[in-house]
């Protein structure tokens, strides 16, 4: 990834926005104004309320006291979880993101450990092995083939200790693919007066429209996951075991009201099947 000097004040998506399907361009999109405005979209206060301790629970329930989170972006998370005294890492591939997070950090009086890194190649700069990784915010869906997943994966697989976790999220794409359903803002996306809504969609591409109450405009290109291929592709990297939540409830994959985001649990940690077997026969 190259370290760019300077960030335009304009998104690029050249002639045609909807062919841009590219890993890379996620760089051009988080423009400096855009990263200004971001934290306008999440509103840190109601999105606190909105998860409660949900990711908190999650990481204590399996003892995980160092974090790397691999989607920093303007640090919600990192703080979050440093306030609850876990030790975090916090890694992007923007430094934008990154100059925002670590201000916002030092705002609330902590100084955050950032790294700038892309994640196909995260173990290149990352040097240590984490109880828990998360990339939270939809942030996978920057990567728009296949192998950029894969990589990724093994990279987030890669820098867990042996029974270490990756707590992952995603829009849920199958509705927007299925239904043309949009986010309710519901728990992730809680600014008032901001909208964030899919204005392009295809198999390969959902194209969001941000806009905020003086009028600006900006977008983000990415890949329409689908909750099933996630899950799908963590195990064949090497996950144990996969648990999916929508909206902080476990998915129960019954019908019911369509859930803005899907999370999923991976456990690095190796369970015997022939062992896991025996215990449901006795149960």
């Amino acid at each position: 990834m190259s370290h760019q000097a300077f960030s335009p004040e304009k998104q690029d998506f050249g002639r045609d926005p909807v062919d841009v399907r590219d890993t890379d361009h996620y760089q051009k999109e988080y423009v400096h104004r855009f990263v200004d405005k971001w934290d306008e979209l999440i509103d840190w206060d109601a999105r606190y309320r909105s998860e409660g301790d949900f990711f908190v629970q999650l990481l204590k329930e399996r003892g995980a006291k160092r974090v790397l989170d691999v989607a920093a972006g303007t640090g919600f998370h990192s703080v979050r979880l440093i306030e609850e005294g876990f030790e975090v890492c916090s890694v992007d591939g923007s430094a934008e993101m990154l100059a925002k997070a670590f201000e916002n950090g030092r705002r609330r009086g902590h100084i955050l450990r950032t790294i700038q890194a892309d994640w196909r190649w995260l173990n290149r700069d990352v040097h240590a092995t984490y109880d828990a990784v998360i990339c939270l915010g939809n942030s996978f869906t920057h990567l728009h083939t296949e192998h950029d997943r894969r990589k990724t994966l093994a990279e987030f697989y890669a820098t867990l200790k042996h029974d270490g976790c990756l707590i992952l999220d995603q829009r849920n794409y199958d509705a927007i693919l299925d239904h043309g359903a949009s986010s309710s803002h519901k728990y992730y996306y809680c600014g008032r007066q901001v909208s964030a809504e899919p204005e392009y969609v295809d198999e390969g591409l959902a194209r969001f429209r941000y806009s905020f109450p003086d009028d600006s405009v900006f977008h983000l290109n990415m890949f329409p996951l689908r909750r099933d291929y996630t899950r799908s592709l963590m195990k064949e990297v090497g996950f144990q075991d996969v648990t999916t939540y929508a909206d902080f409830e476990e998915d129960s994959g019954t019908d019911g009201e369509e859930p803005d985001f899907f999370i999923h649990v991976a456990e690095k940690r190796y369970r015997n099947p022939e062992a896991s077997e025996a215990t449901d026969q006795e149960d």
